[in-house]
This record gives C-alpha cells, sequence and structure tokens, in this order.
C-alpha cells in the first residue's frame, strides 16, 4: 500500500449501520448510537479533556501576561497580541470548519488541526522569538475552535438521547473553567521553568486530545458537497473584518484610541469589508451567513442580551482581578480566590445542566445577570485595605451566574435556528463565535477605557484636595521622608522620597476609586440588562393572553 493510500486510510472514517433514530441531525454532525455504559464514560472523559485543553489554549496565556512579558522580554502592547492574535482566528473559523465536516467528515477534521497544533507548539520550544509566540497562538485559536466543537460532540455521545441538550450545557460549560484552573497552578509551572513550562503543559494537554480522539472515534457524520467558491470570498472579507476589530478592542486601552494612528486604518478596512461579505452573502441563494434571518428581531434581541451580558461577566475577569493587582496582590496570593470560582464555575455549569428547560431558556439568564448586578454593586464599595477573602462571596456568585448563563444562551438560538432548517446554523455559530469573542474583548476594553479615564479624574481631584500647609498633609510627608532616613542622608532628597511615597499613595486610592466606578457601571449596565429582559418577557406573555379566546 502506497503512503498515499495509508494517509487516505488513516483519515478515513468508519463505516455504520445506523437505524433510523441515530441518523446525524445534520451533516457533520455525529450519528446518535446508544453505546455501552464504558464507552460512554470513555466519551465523557474524552469530552473533559478537549474542553479544558480548549480553554487553556487561551487562559494560560491570559492568566499570567505580567510573568510572560518579562520572560519573553515584550513589552505591555507586544504581549497583549498574544491573547488578542487567539481571538482574532478563534473568531470566525467555525465558518469554515463546519462546512469542512460536512464535505471530508469528522476524522480528517479533528487529526489535521490537532496535529497542527501540536505541531507549532512543539517547534515554538526551539524558536522563541515574538513571531513564533504569535503564531502559535493563532494555531491555538483555530485548535481552540476545533477542541470546543469536539468536546461538545463527546458529551452528546456521554449523555443518553433524552439528556442531549443538558450534554451541550456540559459541553459548553467545561471550556470555562479553564480560566480559574490557569490561575491555579499556572504559578508553579512559571517558577519551574518560566514560559517554557507553560508551553510544554499545553503541549502535552494537545498531545493527550490527539492521543485520545484517535483511540475513541466518534460515530461518523453522513458527508456532502459542502463548498462553494464564493464561500472563500465571504470567509476572507469576514474573518479579515473581525480580526481586525479585534485588534483594535485588543489594544486599543493599552496603546490608546487616539494616540494610535493604526486603530483608525484597521477601522477603516474593516468596517467595508464586513459590509462586502454581507452584501455578497445577502444576494446569495445558499449564504454562508443568513443576513435576513440574523436580522429578524427575534436575533437581534438576542444578540443586545448576550452581548450586555459579555460585558457585565467581564467584571470577574477584569474588575476584581485587576483591582487586586493593584493593591499588590498575584496569583500566589489569589488561591482560594480562584478555587471558589473554579467551584462556582463547576456549579454553574452543572446547576444549568440539571434545571434546563427549552420553554424557559429566557429565566436562567435573567436570574444570571440579575445576580451580576447585585454582586458588582456590592464589589463597588472596596477600599484600599479590600483583599482576596473580601470577594471570595461576589466573584463566586459572577462565576456561577457566567456558566449559569452560557448554556441556555446556546440552546436559545440553536433552537430557533433549527426551527428555520439545518442550514441556518451555521449563521448562527458564526453570531454566537462573534457575540462571545469579541463581546468578551469589548467588555475588557470599555471596563478598561472607563477605568483609566475615572483614575485620571479621581487623581486629578485628590491632587487637588492636597494643600502642602495642612498638617496632616505635613505629617505624611515627614513620615515617608523618616522611612528612608536609613538610606538618604540628603534632607533634600528625604522630602522627595516622601512626596513621591505620598504621590504613589494618591494614585494607589485613584485607582481604586476608578475600579469601585467599574463595578458601579457593571451594576448599572446589567440592571438595565435585566429590566429589558424582563420588559420582553411582561410583553410575549400579555401577547399570548391576548390571543386566548375569551
Amino acid at each position: 500500500m502506497t503512503l498515499a493510500a495509508r494517509v487516505r486510510a488513516f483519515l478515513s472514517e468508519e463505516t455504520w449501520a445506523y437505524a433510523p433514530h441515530e441518523r446525524p441531525a445534520m451533516p457533520g454532525s455525529p450519528g446518535s448510537p446508544a453505546h455501552p455504559r464504558r464507552r460512554q464514560v470513555a466519551y465523557g472523559l474524552t469530552g473533559v479533556l478537549l474542553g479544558l485543553t480548549g480553554g487553556f489554549g487561551n487562559a494560560l496565556v491570559a492568566a499570567n501576561t505580567v510573568t510572560l512579558a518579562g520572560s519573553l522580554g515584550l513589552d505591555p502592547a507586544e504581549i497583549a497580541w498574544l491573547p488578542t492574535v487567539y481571538v482574532m482566528t478563534n473568531v470566525s473559523i467555525n465558518l469554515l470548519l463546519i462546512k469542512f465536516r460536512q464535505q471530508f467528515g469528522l476524522r480528517p477534521y479533528a487529526v489535521i488541526f490537532l496535529t497542527l497544533y501540536l505541531a507549532l507548539t512543539l517547534a515554538h520550544l526551539f524558536v522563541n522569538d515574538f513571531a513564533s509566540a504569535i503564531l502559535v497562538r493563532a494555531a491555538s485559536g483555530m485548535a481552540g475552535a476545533a477542541l470546543s466543537t469536539f468536546a461538545l460532540y463527546y458529551f452528546m455521545q456521554a449523555f443518553p438521547a433524552p439528556w442531549r441538550l443538558r450534554a451541550i450545557v456540559v459541553g459548553i460549560g467545561v471550556p470555562q473553567c479553564a480560566t480559574p484552573l490557569a490561575r491555579l497552578f499556572s504559578p508553579e509551572l512559571l517558577a519551574m521553568s518560566q514560559w517554557r513550562t507553560l508551553y510544554l503543559f499545553e503541549l502535552g494537554m494537545a498531545a493527550m486530545s490527539l492521543a485520545a480522539v484517535l483511540a475513541f472515534r466518534l460515530p461518523p457524520t453522513e458527508r456532502q458537497k459542502a463548498f462553494e467558491p464564493l464561500d472563500f470570498v465571504t470567509f476572507t472579507l469576514f474573518a479579515g473584518a473581525t480580526a481586525l476589530f479585534a485588534a483594535v478592542l485588543g489594544l486599543g486601552r493599552i496603546v490608546w484610541w487616539t494616540q494610535a494612528a493604526w486603530i483608525g486604518w484597521a477601522l477603516l478596512a474593516a468596517i467595508p469589508m464586513l459590509a462586502a461579505a454581507l452584501v455578497i452573502e445577502h444576494h446569495r441563494a445558499n449564504p454562508l451567513i443568513n443576513t435576513r434571518w440574523l436580522g429578524s428581531a427575534d436575533i437581534l434581541r438576542f444578540t443586545i442580551v448576550t452581548v450586555m451580558a459579555r460585558i457585565v461577566l467581564s467584571e470577574q475577569s477584569y474588575g476584581a482581578v485587576g483591582l487586586l493587582t493593584v493593591l499588590g496582590q498575584n496569583n500566589d496570593q489569589l488561591v482560594g480566590l480562584f478555587t471558589l470560582i473554579f467551584l462556582a464555575t463547576a456549579a454553574g455549569v452543572a446547576a444549568s445542566a440539571m434545571t434546563i428547560n427549552v420553554e424557559r431558556l429566557t429565566h436562567p439568564v435573567m436570574l444570571a445577570i440579575g445576580l451580576v448586578a447585585i454582586a458588582a454593586w456590592a464589589d463597588s464599595h472596596a477600599t484600599s485595605l479590600t483583599r482576596a477573602p473580601q470577594f471570595y462571596l461576589t466573584q463566586s456568585v459572577i462565576a456561577f451566574s457566567a456558566a449559569f448563563f452560557l448554556g441556555p444562551s446556546l440552546l436559545f438560538g440553536m433552537t430557533r435556528a433549527l426551527q428555520r432548517g439545518s442550514g441556518h446554523i451555521i449563521s448562527f455559530i458564526a453570531l454566537f463565535g462573534v457575540i462571545n469573542s469579541l463581546g468578551g474583548l469589548g467588555g475588557t476594553a470599555l471596563l478598561g477605557t472607563y477605568q483609566t479615564i475615572r483614575e485620571k479624574a479621581n487623581s486629578a481631584a485628590l491632587v487637588q484636595a492636597v494643600d502642602p500647609t495642612d498638617p496632616q498633609v505635613q505629617a505624611r510627608l515627614q513620615a515617608g521622608a523618616s522611612g528612608v532616613a536609613r538610606v538618604v542622608g540628603d534632607p533634600g532628597l528625604r522630602s522627595a522620597e516622601g512626596g513621591a511615597l505620598l504621590s504613589q499613595t494618591a494614585t494607589r486610592e485613584a485607582n481604586v476609586l476608578a475600579y469601585d466606578d467599574v463595578f458601579r457601571l457593571v451594576a448599572v449596565l446589567a440592571a438595565l440588562t435585566f429590566c429589558y429582559l424582563l420588559f420582553l418577557l411582561l410583553r410575549r406573555r400579555w401577547r399570548a393572553h391576548r390571543t386566548i379566546p375569551a
């Protein structure tokens, strides 16, 4: 047998005689045969491995940007590119991956993307410059999309048929556990060999995922000719536009929006590219993105609510962690906090799976956003004496809400897509990917920008209130000067050091006040979103009541 024939045999899917009720729901997805219990357990464990591997792809870097910047010799703008590039490739790749699965099957899809991810991660261990780090993050973004989908499929095989909705909730929730886990054990990894240990861990997870996928095959899918020439034109335009938007949102608050000329050029290119992609799709007989359905009132409301939810849920990743960092806390000192966040996230996934009701998908979203509003308002009373234990309850509530919200949000759109036909699934997956990826970046960008603006305003107000003739101010200056008296002999320098220490204290207090303003903003946005959902729910009930004959 020739090498090419062996490769084709290796990548080919098994033949499987499906009963009518076991056939795949749509081309590109696996069938749904009954499995023995041992195989279900194997599928479930593989789903956990794939979900965590996909989640770690970005979480390990996002949780350790400061340490990685020092290890790799990167400045803040350069290190910010690493998590941003992940989103740039992750946000739109599903447009092609869905059709790739439909045309070529599940096994080639898994083997090709996992092998590419594995090879690039291995190569980065030997070529450790900025360009190779960017390349690995880009590959990780593509692999993350593939792994998340495969985790979902494996969980659907692990659960019995009546529990398939619960399987979807668990499959979409498990990758969310990767972020708190990354903050829990990454300090130990970094202590071993700096950044190399992180990439070795990522390499090991990718290798284990590839081995698990090869050992426990999914049932084969039904294939069909899926790609059309215009698909690649649309994808190029859409992917280019969303990548540019991701770059702007990820770097804008760091290089500052009005100070970097490339931000304007990126937006100038992204907007017409996105418009051109939508115009092409609007006039196609078999569109990759169904613009008419995406523009319907139901989907627009879903988009608004989900975007707002992603923004307010950024409170945890940016707000609480950012405040504790300003107050001198790091990952080593936040083990207790992130242990609780991990447990709350797992509890949120379990609670969402157990309570999911396809007839009432709005209620868990309302509950999650309402809980975020309450927790964020409680966080807004933080002071410079606040430490991690003061955030245990509120951050656990937010972590629970984030996991509890995601499954119903996904099912809300999927059920409406399936009601309109399986062809709408691609459009919904594209929309959901854009909302979650760009929504997360946009939330961090909004909160980060607001925090910077409020810090400057609070700092100016504090400085204006400092009167050098005030006895309390003079006492603080003298206390600061006396603190360095043993190492600074010159009285003038000691006085200057006292002033510098007072300035540092003012800056710290201004930052704390700014983060309190951020928490209040999150609370207000969450409360408004909750009220909007309540209005939609009451309006729907009122309309249903009016249609009931007397």
